[in-house]
């Protein structure tokens, strides 16, 4: 199979979709590669990287569509991509196309093979592509909590730890999955006073026994909700519904509530967003305020840190990328029913219930 990998062209995204190990795998199974020039500079692997293990660049992202049977992508294709795509071709990156009509319409309309990292699941119900991003981004979130609520970012001027005689900030953790749980473990160890919400009570037992006493567990309530952010300097809003929405569960009533200065980081922006006030925001530009709260809501937030997150994405994704190489799409998905879960959009039909669902468009489940 020839594989491609273009440059990525969301702004400010630094990911790409196949290190130089990868590519080399791939090769030595046999497979060719097609790099894009200049696609993993971001990520701190200069073409020679890839030249050195066998791919072939290709100067344009026209080229990379045009020769590939496979494009492997990090982020969701933009318009300028979506047209390169050809009927038959198969596109293995992060779609989210619950809170994308326009993507999934173009996708539907170019008659590729499209699958999501977001919904490959595992033989634990998890979702071991997205998982590397979520570790990340749940990191990141508190991190750049800490960054904006200092003074000259319009934050309140609070210190996440505080210090000997002066309080630590509050930060609520919406959600206790992968993303959730990594932010209440950069909070904790940061000595803020942490509470997090998750309406699993299998999960807040887990929470409890990870991290004992110091960390506050709540039942999801829109009681529990509006009491706790309201009260809080950093709330973090980390909810999953996997390949759905995400459900709304602060609302503009709750964010007026806030304490002028206070900061919300939704790692949820790309499935729409848990808090009601949130809108996409780029690394350009990743704030706003609104209500006195300054709002973060970057949809790819793993891009910042690139070579982190790249290495992280290839460890996950390269046994499915060798998988769909080898056998082909069909075969690859027939023998492996959590990679089929993965299958969105396949030749002109939407074939994930949820997006369809959320989108309000006709579904049609793969007939294999």
């Amino acid at each position: 199979m020839l594989v491609g990998v273009p440059k990525e062209i969301k702004t400010h995204e630094y990911r790409v979709g196949l290190v130089p190990g990868s590519v080399r795998e791939l090769i030595h199974h046999g497979h060719q590669v097609v790099v894009e020039n200049g696609a993993g500079e971001g990520s701190g692997f200069p073409d020679r990287a890839y030249t050195a293990v066998g791919a072939r660049i290709a100067p344009d992202a026209a080229s990379v569509f045009g020769e590939a049977d496979m494009v492997v992508k990090v982020k969701e294709p933009l318009p300028p991509e979506i047209k390169l795509l050809r009927p038959g071709q198969v596109l293995f990156t992060y779609l989210h196309l619950a809170a994308d009509k326009e993507q999934t319409e173009g996708l539907l309309a170019s008659g590729c093979i499209a699958i999501a990292y977001e919904t490959v699941t595992d033989a634990r119900g998890g979702l071991p592509l997205l998982s590397p991003m979520s570790e990340v981004a749940g990191r990141m979130s508190v991190q750049v909590g800490a960054h904006y609520l200092e003074k000259e970012q319009g934050g309140a001027g609070i210190l996440l730890g505080g210090v000997p005689g002066v309080p630590a900030a509050d930060v609520v953790v919406i959600g206790g999955g992968v993303s959730g749980t990594n932010a209440v473990r950069m909070a904790m160890g940061l000595e803020a006073r942490v509470t997090v919400v998750e309406k699993n009570l299998q999960r807040l037992y887990d929470l409890d026994l990870q991290f004992g006493p110091s960390l506050n567990t709540r039942y999801s309530t829109v009681e529990a909700i509006e009491e706790l952010v309201c009260n809080a300097d950093l709330v973090i809003g980390a909810v999953l519904v996997p390949g759905a929405a995400a459900p709304k569960l602060v609302t503009e009533d709750m964010v007026r509530k806030m304490r002028p200065g206070s900061v919300m980081v939704d790692i949820a922006i790309d499935q729409g967003g848990c808090f009601a006030t949130s809108r996409p925001t780029s690394h350009s530009a990743p704030t706003y305020a609104l209500h006195g709260v300054t709002h973060y809501c970057v949809t790819n937030m793993p891009g910042a840190v690139a070579r982190t997150s790249t290495l992280a994405l290839n460890n996950a994704t390269l046994p499915f990328v060798l998988t769909l190489a080898d056998k082909g799409y069909a075969k690859a998905m027939a023998d492996n029913p959590h990679l089929a879960r993965g299958l969105n959009i396949h030749k002109g039909t939407l074939t994930y219930q949820a997006v369809a669902d959320s989108l309000n468009l006709p579904f049609s489940p793969w007939a294999g």
